[in-house]
């Protein structure tokens, strides 16, 4: 079963790649853009896990929307976002009761784990995905999905799944098409290699949508997956 999490976050673009990262890792998101009407829907449900709540918010702040939610669920767990890194914020966030506290710009990656060890502590078992980050990709193996800068996506097959997971283990590091046949297929063989060819190309139109990525041909040797800062 999937853990159910309140998310208020009034920037429609944050807003939106963090569900679907979020999502994509293995959690149930509800997303709403305004404190009152989370306030609303909560009263009426309030079965969430964890509450992620960004501090500034337009009419009602995250500081008075969780002490809000705390009087009809005073063990809600929940971390606050916020752009505002001053000591007397955090020291009002924590006052309050948060788990943890977390400042914009953030790293999606953090998020994630700070997510992960709050649910912990609360004696969670439910695994989420794992992702890795390549350069301005997102690579979900389990969930055989690629995620671009722009938020869009494409669904991979497990092949494909494999071939990037095996590059991610090694980036920036040549890999002899001989490596990558044996760890992938099994062994080295002419017809698998025309296959390996056909994936290639496959990799390379995927990343046409990347400014920090490129798979480059060592002639006569292999391929190598280049990320650059």
């Amino acid at each position: 079963m999937k853990h159910r999490l309140l998310f208020v976050e009034d920037e429609i673009d944050l807003g939106m790649l963090t569900k679907q990262y979020l999502e994509m890792s293995g959690l149930d998101i509800t997303w709403y853009e305004s404190a009152e009407n989370a306030l609303e829907d909560y009263n009426i449900n309030p079965d969430f896990a964890l509450a992620l709540i960004d501090v500034t918010l337009p009419g009602m702040d995250g500081f008075s929307l969780v002490e809000e939610i705390l009087k009809v669920n005073s063990n809600q767990s929940f971390l606050f976002l916020t752009a505002r890194n001053s000591k007397e914020d955090r020291l009002t966030g924590l006052k309050i009761g948060a788990d943890d506290y977390i400042s914009k710009p953030f790293d999606i990656e953090e998020l994630l784990l700070r997510i992960k060890n709050i649910l912990k502590r609360q004696g969670s078992v439910t695994p989420l995905q794992d992702f890795v980050l390549i350069g301005d990709l997102t690579f979900f193996k389990d969930a055989l999905k690629l995620v671009f800068p722009n938020g869009n996506q494409v669904n991979l097959t497990v092949r494909e799944a494999e071939l990037w997971s095996l590059f991610a283990r090694h980036l920036n590091v040549m890999l002899t098409r001989e490596q990558i046949l044996i760890n992938i297929w099994g062994e080295n063989d002419y017809f698998l290699g025309r296959s390996l060819d056909v994936f290639i190309s496959r990799i390379r139109k995927l990343l046409q949508y990347s400014t920090r990525v490129k798979l480059s041909t060592v002639y006569g040797k292999g391929f190598i997956l280049q990320v650059t800062a």
